[in-house]
């Protein structure tokens, strides 16, 4: 969205929401992006059924880094409640607590034949022996970081989040909320049924989430008897070092038709920390956080307040009073992020409406922090506007002499969602070129209601053609 955060679709971040009966029209706007990435909405927890893919095919006259395939399949790997999903919302904002778990996760929008209520349309992918698919497969899921894999079959990792990787062959991914990857698929196994599945990846201790595995079938076309499908390999819910060292595995193409810029000069160096945090109870209500808490989610100790109106046409219009703009650069509080106990009076975050104004055209190195309050579990950070590359990561705390010395700058991978590890960091580099106001949040929905996100504004460079572009005449009203 080069210069055009207007239909970028944050509520009270780039416009208010559309209200009942309104319209709007998006403007959609492209730049280097290859491969697949996805739409949803951005309003409470719309995006749990209001979501689609996005296939961006290579320019005309161009081809796949990789051998044709001989069809492409979008695989939506998605989460479902029996309870109206507004509902599941209101009761865990009032109660403090966490929201219901759903009850079954889908793929292409079925549960799977494990459910009674799914076998008959459980979704089926028709292959025939010999031939490649090319497998779009996007989490657009609430709530978990998934394990995906088929039985019987490898799988070779192309791209991820629109933009080309070296192949990766593995038997198993790990796919966080928002994330795209794109997989080849080559039907060599003997004509049967067999099933892909997915399940849910939980590092937080206690925490409760939905165990439940949804599946589909891979089915060879052809004259045969087919044998009752069987389950592929998928790693145990709590395995995180299957997660970080799939994730972890990850590089760019880095050819000549598919370069790399790394940024190297650093001119902002930021460090954030992502936790989960509380607030004490109000009066006159009971709370089912931890020790009748309200349950809440921070960046740098800020807890996002969302404004009256939204920060990009009072930061266009110059409308006063809206944000602030001190965001920390760094961690107001420094302590053992990840030490196993941790001072309940770090728990408690502050309510603020903080922006991060970056310069035009500055070079941004960011470490996110992840920290053990509360319960330390794994975050899978979004940047809007921005594509950024992946340069390190790692368990515990972050060692600014030592942990660079193993930063990965010469291929890592570029993307737009990358989960920080479960009591480690991660780090990301971008060039900020891209001038207007971007939301940076976790792609676990809850912790998002909870308030783990925050907002940079971009300053407009020196020539018109490097500034905000105007908004469009139809912006929702607030």
């Amino acid at each position: 969205m080069p210069r055009y955060p207007w239909s970028d679709g944050p509520e009270y971040v780039t416009q208010c929401p559309i209200q009942p009966g309104g319209k709007f029209s998006q403007k959609i706007i492209f730049s280097s992006e290859e491969g697949t990435l996805w739409w949803h909405a951005h309003s409470d927890w719309s995006r749990a059924t209001v979501h689609g893919a996005i296939i961006i095919y290579p320019k005309k006259g161009t081809s796949y880094p990789f051998p044709k395939p001989h069809a492409e399949v979008p695989i939506l790997l998605g989460e479902w409640w029996k309870k109206d999903i507004m509902e599941v919302l209101t009761e865990f904002v009032q109660n403090g607590g966490d929201p219901q778990i759903s009850d079954a996760f889908t793929i292409n929008g079925q549960p799977g034949d494990l459910y009674p209520c799914s076998k008959p349309e459980t979704f089926k992918l028709l292959v025939d022996y010999g031939k490649m698919y090319l497998l779009r497969i996007i989490n657009v899921d609430m709530q978990d970081i998934l394990f995906f894999s088929i039985a019987k079959h490898q799988i070779t990792v192309v791209g991820t989040d629109a933009s080309y990787t070296k192949p990766l062959a593995r038997d198993y991914i790990a796919i966080s909320p928002g994330q795209t990857i794109d997989v080849l698929l080559e039907a060599n196994q003997s004509p049967d049924h067999y099933y892909m599945a997915a399940r849910a990846y939980s590092s937080a201790k206690g925490v409760e989430y939905d165990n439940t595995t949804t599946t589909a079938v891979v089915q060879y076309n052809g004259n045969y008897t087919p044998s009752p499908p069987s389950l592929p390999f998928l790693p145990d819910y709590n395995d995180t070092n299957a997660s970080v060292n799939f994730t972890g595995s990850l590089r760019s193409l880095a050819n000549k038709d598919h370069p790399v810029d790394v940024p190297t000069n650093i001119t902002t160096p930021l460090i954030f920390t992502v936790s989960m945090n509380t607030f004490p109870c109000p009066l006159n209500r009971t709370c089912k956080g931890p020790n009748g808490t309200m349950l809440a989610a921070s960046v740098n100790n800020i807890s996002f307040v969302n404004p009256k109106i939204d920060v990009l046409e009072a930061y266009y219009y110059q409308i006063n009073g809206v944000f602030g703009t001190r965001f920390p650069s760094f961690p107001p509080y420094v302590f053992n992020f990840t030490a196993e106990y941790l001072s309940l009076l770090l728990e408690l975050p502050n309510r603020w409406t903080e922006v991060k104004v970056l310069d035009y055209d500055s070079v941004v190195e960011l470490v996110f922090q992840g920290t053990n309050l509360v319960a330390g579990t794994d975050h899978p950070i979004h940047l809007h506007g921005y594509s950024f590359y992946v340069v390190g990561w790692g368990f515990g705390n972050f060692n600014k002499d030592k942990d660079p010395l193993g930063y990965n700058l010469v291929d890592p991978p570029l993307q737009n969602t990358i989960a920080v590890p479960k009591n480690g960091w991660t780090t990301i580099r971008f060039k900020a070129h891209n001038p207007g106001v971007w939301l940076m949040h976790c792609h676990i929905e809850r912790h998002l209601t909870w308030g783990m996100d925050m907002v940079f504004i971009v300053k407009n460079g020196p020539s018109p053609e490097v500034q905000l572009l105007p908004p469009p005449p139809d912006m929702p009203p607030c």
